[in-house]
């Protein structure tokens, strides 16, 4: 029987990388997925790609109006919903020295702020009993040159989990946190000016990695399904690692 027969989810950054890979997978496994993101294109790209029992709503998840009309747009569909995978996030590499008060704001409005709110207005509809899982990073507890704002975003979002976990627990809502380390996504375009530029930093990163590679979206959408699903009925308020070993040795 598939794991997630029967359920609904909600997949924040669900139109690219991480998050469609994890749309996909629940899909796979029975769930309906409500998918979001910025770009309308990509919306559209990932709903055929999916295939089928998915509907995209266009948003941002650092504007509060966005959350809002993607929540009102699930009650009206499915009225409430199980599970909340908030994968929504950006990586901007600022070097101290030349961060800019404008660069650092965004990042945290999408990361912290943002995933913050995604999951405060998720409470009205989400079912007692159900699962929400987040996206930290290795890079909240090691020190890359360049990420001072998005680690520290990281950081922030393991502290929410202790926190809403203890919140939550009273509706038997179990709140956990998946840790990638480096994952082979359009990320490193985003961060090279060339394609050489992401290849370099590509195999920078995988040489760092214990198993000598980057991992890939499909990895981190298996560690999610067993979060999400029943199988995981007694984890709460962890930080799963799934890096390849990278932060254990």
């Amino acid at each position: 029987m598939p794991k997630l027969e029967g359920k609904v989810a909600v997949v924040t950054g669900g139109s690219s990388g991480i998050g469609l890979a994890t749309a996909k997978r629940f899909v796979e496994e029975g769930a309906f997925v409500y998918i979001t993101g910025r770009r309308q294109a990509e919306l559209d790209k990932a709903v055929s790609e999916i295939g089928r029992n998915v509907t995209a709503i266009q948003g941002d998840v650092s504007n509060l109006a966005d959350l809002d009309r993607l929540y009102a747009k699930v009650g009206e569909g499915k009225g409430k919903f199980d599970i909340l995978f908030a994968g929504a996030g950006i990586l901007d590499p600022q070097p101290l020295a030349e961060t800019t008060e404008e660069r650092f704001d965004r990042v945290f409005a999408i990361n912290a702020r943002g995933l913050a709110f995604t999951v405060k207005k998720a409470l009205p509809l989400l079912k007692d009993g159900g699962a929400i899982i987040v996206i930290t990073s290795i890079a909240e507890s090691k020190g890359i040159p360049g990420f001072t704002a998005y680690s520290a975003t990281k950081a922030a979002v393991r502290s929410f989990v202790r926190t809403w976990t203890a919140e939550l627990k009273d509706r038997r809502i179990r709140v956990n946190a998946i840790s990638p380390g480096p994952i082979d996504t359009s990320i490193f375009e985003q961060q090279a000016p060339t394609k050489e530029g992401a290849d370099q930093a590509r195999a920078q990163f995988a040489a760092a990695v214990p198993f000598g590679r980057l991992g890939r979206p499909d990895e981190i959408a298996s560690t999610a399904l067993f979060l999400a699903s029943d199988e995981a009925s007694f984890i709460a308020g962890v930080d799963l690692p799934v890096d390849g070993g990278m932060t254990a040795i």
